[in-house]
């Protein structure tokens, strides 16, 4: 009895010392070990954080750099703080490396003006590499490491290429901030002004350390760059990514299709040296920050590639697949030699009037397999008087409708799964009562619904597969960065289109790796607009000058039509 009164109180205090762990860890990290001055070659002080292991020795480095300052370190990294992208900085010195976190230029300690990823930033990720290098602790090798802005700002040290530069592992990183965000198929986004916003208050009200005051206005200077310009393609990877020759572990999330998703699957086809790619859940923004803090994501993943890269070890890293990726729908991880995979060709779903039957709608429209051969076409007037939150409205119980006011294709319940995978194109045949036009459509899985419910008006659940966007004027595809079912837009010359004139649009939607289950339905949504309530942060502002009449064609001279990379074609699916 008094073995098992000890053994018990042995568990209870075990107990308490893990919940006690736990704690500490999710109040943030330790302080740093030692903070530096690093001068840069036009003599720009950037100030680094160090953690370091307590037993001397020659350790390799992980780099980190970011706005988000090292002082803000000591949060908890929980998805309540979203710049909080370091993934474990005390698990990793654990494990022997040496993590450093600098305060890029303008930002946090350090000297300079921020002007986000401008030249000098990225050369201050050359220079702050090679003074790694040169420390007595350092065995020579660095990695980069971090999720978002860290993301980005690994694909820089790889386009810098220094010296010593081992590897990077992008996780959640958009490669070219015109393409992916700011102008997402020419459509202005305010997400990153509202983003600069929140970075300045936290220079200004940091956790702990001096505050900072950031001039530089980044929102205005996008505003004021509507095409892809010089502006931007300085702050742009996306040209230089031939230039990554080190090791490169690409990690993406389906969550982040408005956002990052794109960058991560380019950087990984584009990067020239040797190369993996991994795209996986993260059912939201909020998850994937939460993932990236685990140490069970980290020592799972991460530390396997930089253990091989930055220790020579022989870990699983090096056996994994060329690429792995979660079949949402399936809900499994599957591996390819390439992404994206072969066995995938696309299938075309061609618009047409309907009505399916199934949605409530501006227009319920149908979508099938068959070749249009009416003339038929649909018109819709903007902005619609039902839209409240964007051109989502609401249903007479209050709650969020976002088909009801919008332009839906719908396919007839579907005889099989369908696996799709890979690069999906939306090909519109359009006009407009004015000059300009902007189209945002979403690929959904419209899941099946009782005659019961269908009667009564209640819209059947769908989920959201991949989007699309495209202005008008921005429809010229630049042939250096497109592929077959997935066009890139030159975007550095505007083209308004002539009132009333029909025009073939070729709209990018960011590939997926999804699969329809037996008796659901393929619908394409399209509209100019989006919302808060499905896109979140990256909703697109509505402006006043978006006042006129569309109008979508789908007959034999027009077939409208969705284009989807399937293993195995639908023979027939009638509309």
């Amino acid at each position: 009895m008094k073995k098992g009164f000890i053994g018990t109180m042995a568990a209870i205090g075990l107990a308490v010392l893990m919940a006690w762990s736990q704690a500490r860890a999710a109040e943030g990290e330790a302080p740093p070990t030692k903070i530096v001055t690093i001068k840069m070659r036009d003599g720009t002080p950037i100030v680094a954080a160090l953690y370091m292991p307590a037993k001397p020795g020659n350790y390799p480095a992980l780099l980190a750099a970011s706005p988000y300052r090292f002082d803000n370190n000591g949060l908890p990294a929980v998805p309540m703080f979203l710049w909080r992208e370091t993934g474990p900085i005390g698990w990793y010195v654990q494990h022997g490396f040496v993590y450093v976190h600098m305060d890029v230029r303008g930002s946090g300690r350090s000297g300079g003006v921020y002007r986000y990823f401008d030249a000098a930033e990225q050369h201050d990720l050359y220079d702050v590499i090679e003074w790694i290098a040169k420390q007595p602790w350092s065995n020579g090798k660095v990695g980069g490491i971090g999720q978002s802005y860290y993301a980005m700002s690994q694909w820089f040290m790889g386009a810098e290429n220094p010296p010593h530069l081992a590897c990077i592992a992008p996780y959640d990183g958009l490669v070219d901030t015109y393409h992916n965000s700011s102008y997402q198929g020419g459509i202005p986004s305010p997400f990153f002004p509202d983003w600069y916003d929140g970075v300045r208050v936290d220079n200004r009200e940091p956790f702990t350390g001096p505050s900072r005051e950031m001039p530089y206005d980044l929102g205005q200077e996008m505003r004021k760059h509507a095409t892809y310009d010089s502006f931007w393609r300085e702050r742009s990877a996306l040209e230089r990514l031939g230039n990554i020759k080190v090791p490169v572990f690409s990690i993406g999330l389906w969550s982040k299709v408005n956002l990052h998703l794109d960058g991560n699957m380019i950087g990984f086809e584009r990067a020239s040296g040797p190369k993996k790619l991994m795209l996986y859940g993260g059912a939201t923004l909020y998850d994937a920050v939460g993932d990236y803090a685990s140490p069970e994501f980290h020592e799972k993943y991460l530390l396997p590639f930089y253990n091989w890269c930055l220790k020579g070890e022989q870990t699983d890293y090096v056996t994994a697949p060329p690429v792995r990726y979660f079949l949402r729908g399936a809900n499994e991880m599957k591996s390819a030699d390439a992404w994206p995979p072969s066995g995938f060709e696309p299938e075309r779903f061609y618009l047409a009037k309907g009505p399916s039957g199934s949605v409530t709608s501006l227009n319920d429209g149908a979508l099938g397999t068959n070749a249009p051969q009416g003339d038929d076409k649909v018109s819709y007037q903007y902005p619609n008087e039902g839209w409240r939150l964007g051109v989502v409205g609401f249903d007479k119980n209050g709650r969020p409708d976002p088909a009801r006011r919008v332009l839906t294709f719908t396919s007839p319940p579907l005889p099989s799964d369908l696996t799709v995978v890979g690069p999906i194109e939306v090909t519109l045949y359009g006009s407009s009562s004015r000059s300009d036009m902007d189209m945002i459509v979403n690929v959904d899985d419209q899941h099946p619904q009782s005659d019961e419910d269908r009667q009564k008006g209640i819209q059947p659940q769908a989920t959201n597969v991949s989007k699309g966007w495209l202005k008008a004027s921005m429809r010229h595809i630049d042939p250096a960065y497109s592929s077959e079912d997935a066009p890139w837009y030159d975007a550095t010359k505007p083209e308004p289109i002539t009132p009333g004139k029909v025009y073939k649009f070729e709209i990018r939607v960011v590939a997926a790796a999804y699969v329809f289950k037996k008796g659901d339905r393929i619908r394409l949504d399209v509209a100019n607009g989006d919302s808060p309530l499905t896109d979140g942060p990256f909703a697109h502002d509505y402006t006043p000058d978006m006042v006129g009449t569309d109008t979508f064609y789908f007959s034999k001279d027009y077939p409208s039509n969705l284009a989807l990379p399937v293993a195995n074609k639908i023979t027939a699916m009638a509309k």
